[in-house]
Formats: structure tokens, C-alpha cells, sequence
């Protein structure tokens, strides 16, 4: 799109049908084009890219270019607009921005590549406009990476906020011809106390589109902050307690009919041969499918299309992976870091000279790690309806990358991507899985060939053996001790590294000489973002190897992390309350066990505390403590229940979760053999929220999650004398 001024986010006001729309500015004479009629409620309006709108009705409509996957983003997204612009929580209306280039995901640019930079209001739009350009060129529309209030919020839906306020305001006060430090605002109403006078925002909103634009429009100071930091209820709730909520899953069309695939088990090969008899015979079947890498029954039912794909006989060419099983794939990583040597592999940081501290340390520590694969395991399985007709295709999924999808769609129908409408709906859970496009890619393939609307609907068997995994990975240290127990050297070197790049640094320690490497291995299966990315794997094997030195010294775990944490108050602050929250160093019964593991990522800190029971016959974890800095957290409630959701999530990875490989297949099939965790099994969970820093937010999504699992092992060791270098624990006896 070449539609844009560097004007960038809020550049422009424009009054249509009685509704004032703030947004992204476009060029004096260009037409809006693909946004028109994609926002507009009243017959005659004119929209342009916009996050807020303010109807005849003075009803508040917050544009949110994020999906809901049950993180409650929606809500949160609401909180910090609605806040800034004083509007009527009550009569706030939220709406999923659509997967188009105008709604892409600038502000989540900004703060990944320059979070900290900020410029004179001059040079913002400038500044702004280039990541809004550099996002349309990626087709960066993502819900990812806990960077949607830090982002998206902090910095777009805030400033939106505050921009209409102010246009208000100065449109008021030119009506009633008083200052504009006169005027107050306070749930969608304008307030001139000495005069008497009060009216809706919604009486202003055409004097308001003529005001001038403020570039960089004055956002509250957390004091004055009426609907941002309280505990507000989601907006999302009551229709997934109803029923009313509409998923992927839910989609239904005329004439619509149903599909299921069986796709090759190992990894690049393809259909060789298909016997489809028993298929065919089978009531409802229409359509059996050869796509070469996958077959697939249309039905008119999906159990019909699922039963009847369960009974083709299919033969698969051959691939190198064909004999490759787990303990191969390990072998493989095992030789490449012996390779490595001590000088091998990409550096990712250095400082001092790690082994010649190591040579002359008086106590020597070496320690070696493995993770497994895991798998997603979403409570909604993949899923998409696709409709393909006259050069146009609708989609219908739930999917954190719209404008990703879109654009895999539109290559793979034929047609351009302005032909592709995506209609996203709530997620039954994403944890990265549903950044991925295959199963899109899929449903658009399948009606292309059917000609008609077909929903596909993967079963739990082709969810778990056909996931894009959590890479799984192994990581060796040696560290040297000087006399005293202090960590004077730190030398890691781990398989392969994807994202986030500082994951397995540890810059908050203290340790003078460290140097950390990576050497890239083939892993055989495909491989995506899982729930907090690398630091699922890497913050296990830091924090597990960081009681190990804490052991050399003969020192307790958490006051070891104390010293190495002297001179970040912050930091401090988080480890010291979550030892205060568990009561650290009280007795605990036999056989029980506390292990502490801290944790800085997607810019909160945390830091927690697992009580372990092993009084059984097999491990139980009974509490768990969390203590969090996401400088601010802008509704309490929800984070508090996303830092409950990464542990859980975290918890059944530590304790069950393993995808392995035989034959190059994927071993694992549904929950009998890919364990969750279970209602019974779940600890009691207590959460502190520190607000540390409201300039500079943290993430909540994910943050929680990497200290859990270092946590548990820490715990075990504490409870039994017994390291665990491998996950998960069922995987060791405890007998």
C-alpha cells in the first residue's frame, strides 16, 4: 500500500455519518480503498485506518489489531484507550481489527527494534511512519511475543486515546468559547464546571475532526489513572460462559461441507499410493483426495469424513529421516558440540576471558542438559473453512498472524491478496501454534480443488503429529568458583538458538568472565514458537546449572542469587518478595522440597518458588509462589491469571511433556500418551505483582512460564539429593 503520510498513528480526524474516527493518517486526496465499508456501522461513513471511534450514539468503539486467545488482549487493549480517552467503560464497544495492511503492527516494530528510543514530537511522525512501513512490508499483523500492552498498547492505543481527548476538549472549548484547562472529561462527557455545561463526546466529534492533530499527545501520569492498573472484568468472559462466543471451529456456511486429512508421519516424504476402497463405501463421503503430501475425505459430516480417512491405506516415499529415532536426533547434538570444542560454534556474548577464570578457579563445576520436543496441544484443534469463487477466497480460522495467513492463502488459490477476506475469531488457545498457516494453507487447497465451502478440522492424532514443535535442544557449562563460592567464569554452549536472541544470556548475574555459544544442528521435525519460545528450554538449563554452583559454594539457593543480583534493586526486589511469599527457609516435612529459580524475560521479571512432595510414588508439586515486575500491569487481574496460565502450562511440560520420534514418525498421538496436567494434580498458586517501572512494560503471557520448570527440578534436588539434567520427570524414577 503507498497510502500513508509519515505521519504515521494518529495523523488525522475525520468526521462521516456523525462518527469521528482517529487513526493513521493518509495523504490529502488518496481514498481510504479497502477500509471502506470494513468499519462503518452508519450508513454514509467514511472510515480510515483507525483504533477508536465515536458514534452519534456516543457509544466508543476500540479497535484492537490483536487476537483474543483467551489472554484476555482484548480487555486489556480497551483498559488503556478507553483510560486515556475517559471514556465510559460501560458503554465501551470492542471490535478485532480485520487481517488487512492497515492494520498492521508498527508499534510492536518499534519496541522490538528501538524500545527505548524516543524523539521531539517534530520528528514522530517521521520516526513512526518508517516502522509503519517497514511493518506493512513484513506483513507484521502478529498476537506474540507478550508484546501486544507494550507494544500496541503503550504506544498506540494510549496515544489514540489521549489524541481524541485533547481533540475534544479543544473542540468544546471553541463552542463555548472558554480555555481549554477549564474543561474536564469524565466518562464520555465534556464538563465546563463554571459555566454549567456538559455534553457528550459524541456532540463534538465534527468540531473535533477539524482540530489540527497533536503528534504526541500528553499521556497520564499513572496517578491519575481511572481505568488502567484496576482488576476490570474481561469483555470476553460472558459469551464463553454462554456459549455465544464464536471460534475457528464454529464457522458455518450454505452448503458447506466437511474435511479430514491424513498427512504423511516423517517429515518431507509423500503420497507413493492410496487405497481408498473402504472409504468410498463408507455414507457421506463426496470427495477422497491424493495432495501428495497429505489425503483427505470431504464429507457431508466431519465424524464421517474422520472415519472414513482413518481407512485409507496409504505407502509413503522414502526420506532420510525414515530410521532416525530420538536417541539419533540426541546423538546428533551430542557430536556437534563435541565438535564444537572450546572455541567452536557462533558467539552470541563474551566478556573477560572465561577460561582462563576457569583454569585458575579454585572449585570447578560442569554440568550437561537435554529438553525434549513438545507439542502445542491447544484445547481447540486446527482448523479453517475456506470458500473459494469468482477470483475471491473467505477464510474463516483463528489465527495470530492474519495478515501472514491471508497473503499464504492468496499465493496458494492464485489470486491477489486484496481478494482474500479473513474473518478471525476467538482462539481456543494459541501458544504460538496458530502464527503457523498449514492447516489455512490446507482448507484453501481443499475447496480450490472441491468447489465448494469446506471446513477442515484436524483430529487430536494429526494436531500432536503434526504440530510445529518446541525445538527440543541440550546445553554443557562449565563455571569456576573462586575460594569464597563466587561465580568468577561462566562458559555455555547450547544447540541451536531461535528467538528471543538475549534467552540463554545472563547479564543480570554477576559473573565477571562469561561466554556463551550456539552451533545450529538439524532437529528432523518442524519446528515454531512455543509459549515463551527459547527461554522455556534455556531458563531450565540456566537456573538448574545456577543451583548446581550454589551447591559448589555450599550456599543456599536463594541467597547464592542474592549475591549474584547485588546492585539490581529491581531484580532484588522480585527474588527477595517470592522468598518472603514461601516462607523460604521454614522446615517442611520429609521427603517435601523448595526450589527457587528467577527468571528476567519479554521485560518482566519473575521469580518463583516450587514446594515439591515426593512422599508418593511419583513427584507433586503442591505450591507454587510467583512474584512479577512487569513495570506496570495494566489490569492485575488478568495478568495475575496469565502468570497462573504459564505456570500450568509449564508445569505439565516439566512434568509429562515429550514428543519422541521412531522411524522419523512422531510417536505421541492424543492425551493418553501426550499427557496434561489433570485438575487434581494442579498446586495451589499465589501471585505478587510488583509495578516496578510504568515507563518501561513488560510482557504477560509468557514471562511466567520459564521459571517453573528450573523451579521443579530445583525443588526435586532439595527434596531427594537427586539432579534431574533431563525433562521430562516422568522420565526418572523416584522409587
Amino acid at each position: 500500500m503507498d497510502k500513508w503520510t509519515r505521519r504515521a498513528f494518529i495523523g488525522a480526524g475525520i468526521l462521516t455519518g456523525g462518527a469521528l474516527v482517529i487513526g493513521v493518517a493518509v495523504r490529502p486526496g488518496n481514498p481510504v480503498g479497502e477500509l471502506k465499508g470494513v468499519l462503518a456501522k452508519g450508513e454514509g461513513e467514511e472510515l480510515i485506518n483507525s483504533w477508536v471511534k465515536i458514534g452519534t450514539d456516543n457509544v466508543i468503539t476500540a479497535i484492537v489489531p490483536h487476537a483474543e486467545m483467551g489472554q484476555g488482549i482484548h480487555t486489556a487493549l480497551g483498559q488503556m484507550l478507553a483510560d486515556e480517552l475517559d471514556a465510559d467503560w460501560d458503554k465501551l464497544e470492542i471490535m478485532e481489527a480485520p487481517g488487512i495492511g492497515a492494520f498492521v503492527s508498527a508499534d510492536i516494530g518499534r519496541e522490538f527494534l528501538a524500545p527505548t528510543l524516543e524523539v521531539p514530537a517534530i520528528l514522530e511522525p517521521t520516526v513512526q511512519g518508517t516502522f509503519l512501513k517497514l511493518a506493512q512490508a513484513m506483513s507484521l499483523q502478529i498476537t506474540g511475543g507478550s508484546f501486544s500492552v507494550r507494544g500496541t498498547g503503550q504506544r498506540g492505543l494510549r496515544t489514540a486515546g489521549a489524541a481524541a481527548r485533547e481533540m475534544l476538549i479543544a473542540a468544546a472549548a471553541d463552542e463555548w468559547d472558554v480555555p481549554t484547562k477549564e474543561i474536564r472529561t469524565e466518562k464520555s462527557m465534556l464538563i465546563h464546571a463554571r459555566s454549567g455545561k456538559s455534553e457528550p463526546y459524541a456532540s463534538f466529534a465534527a468540531a473535533a475532526a477539524e482540530q489540527s492533530m497533536p503528534a504526541k499527545p500528553k499521556l497520564k501520569n499513572p496517578k491519575d489513572f481511572n481505568l488502567m492498573g484496576k482488576p476490570i472484568a474481561r469483555k470476553d468472559i460472558p459469551s464463553k460462559v454462554d456459549g455465544s462466543a464464536i471460534f475457528g471451529v464454529d464457522a458455518d456456511l450454505p452448503g458447506m461441507k466437511y474435511a479430514a486429512v491424513k498427512s504423511s508421519p516423517v517429515v518431507g516424504a509423500t503420497v507413493d499410493s492410496m487405497n481408498a476402497d473402504k472409504a468410498r463405501a463408507m455414507p457421506g463421503v463426496l470427495q477422497i483426495l491424493n495432495m501428495g503430501d497429505f489425503v483427505a475425505v470431504i464429507a457431508e459430516g466431519y465424524w464421517q469424513a474422520q472415519q472414513a480417512v482413518n481407512t485409507i491405506q496409504t505407502k509413503y516415499t522414502a526420506t532420510e529421516g525414515d530410521k532416525l529415532d530420538q536417541a539419533g536426533i540426541f546423538d546428533r547434538y551430542f557430536a556437534a558440540l563435541d565438535d564444537a570444542g572450546a572455541d567452536g560454534g557462533d558467539v552470541e556474548t563474551e566478556k573477560g576471558d572465561p577460561n582462563d577464570a576457569f583454569a585458575s578457579a579454585a572449585t570447578k563445576v560442569e554440568a550437561e542438559y537435554r529438553a525434549p520436543f513438545l507439542a502445542h496441544a491447544t484445547m481447540e484443534p486446527m482448523n479453517c473453512t475456506a470458500w473459494l469463487r469468482d477470483g475471491k477466497c473467505d477464510i474463516w480460522t483463528g489465527t495470530q498472524s492474519p495478515l501472514g495467513a491471508r497473503n499464504a492463502v492468496a499465493e496458494k488459490a492464485g489470486i491477489d491478496v486484496e481478494n482474500v477476506t479473513l474473518h478471525n475469531a476467538f482462539l481456543g488457545g494459541g501458544f504460538g501454534r496458530r502464527s503457523e498457516e498449514d492447516a489455512i494453507v490446507m482448507a484453501t487447497r481443499l475447496a480450490k480443488a472441491a468447489g465448494y465451502p469446506v471446513k477442515l478440522i484436524w483430529s487430536r492424532e494429526e494436531d500432536t503429529q503434526q504440530d510445529f514443535y518446541r525445538p527440543s535442544a541440550m546445553s554443557r557449562f562449565k563455571a569456576g568458583l573462586d575460594e569464597n563460592g563466587k561465580a568468577v567464569s561462566w562458559d555455555n554452549i547450547h544447540t541451536h538458538l531461535f528467538d528471543p536472541a538475549d534467552a540463554p544470556t545472563v547479564p543480570y548475574y554477576n559473573i565477571p568472565n562469561h561466554k556463551i555459544r550456539k552451533i545450529d544442528v538439524p532437529m528432523h521435525l518442524r519446528f515454531g514458537p512455543w509459549r515463551s519460545v527459547d527461554h522455556s528450554q534455556q531458563s531450565y538449563f540456566i537456573e538448574a546449572f545456577v543451583d548446581e554452583l550454589a551447591g559448589a559454594a555450599d550456599k543456599d539457593p536463594y541467597e547464592y542469587r542474592r549475591e549474584l543480583l547485588a546492585g539490581s534493586p529491581r531484580h532484588l526486589a522480585v527474588l527477595d518478595g517470592v522468598a518472603k511469599m514461601a516462607d523460604w527457609g521454614s522446615a517442611l516435612p520429609e521427603k517435601h522440597g523448595r526450589g527457587i529459580a528467577f527468571v528476567p524475560s519479554f521485560g518482566t521479571i519473575v521469580a518463583e518458588v516450587v514446594e515439591v512432595d515426593l512422599s508418593g510414588a511419583k513427584p507433586r508439586v503442591t505450591k507454587v509462589f510467583c512474584c512479577a515486575d512487569p513495570g506496570y500491569a495494566m489490569n492485575p487481574d488478568g495478568f495475575a491469571a496469565q502468570m497462573e496460565s504459564s505456570i500450568i502450562y509449564g508445569l505439565t511440560a516439566a512434568l509429562y511433556g515429550e514428543i519422541s520420534v521412531k522411524n522419523g514418525a512422531v510417536q505421541q498421538s492424543n492425551f493418553h500418551d501426550y499427557k496434561m496436567l489433570r485438575i487434581d494434580e494442579s498446586p495451589e498458586i499465589a501471585v505478587k505483582i510488583i509495578n516496578g517501572d510504568a515507563k518501561r512494560l513488560g510482557g504477560a503471557g509468557e514471562p511466567g512460564l520459564p521459571p517453573l520448570a528450573p523451579a521443579v527440578v530445583n525443588a526435586v534436588f532439595a527434596a531427594s539429593g537427586k539432579r534431574i539434567r533431563e525433562l521430562p520427570l516422568s522420565k526418572h524414577s523416584f522409587a
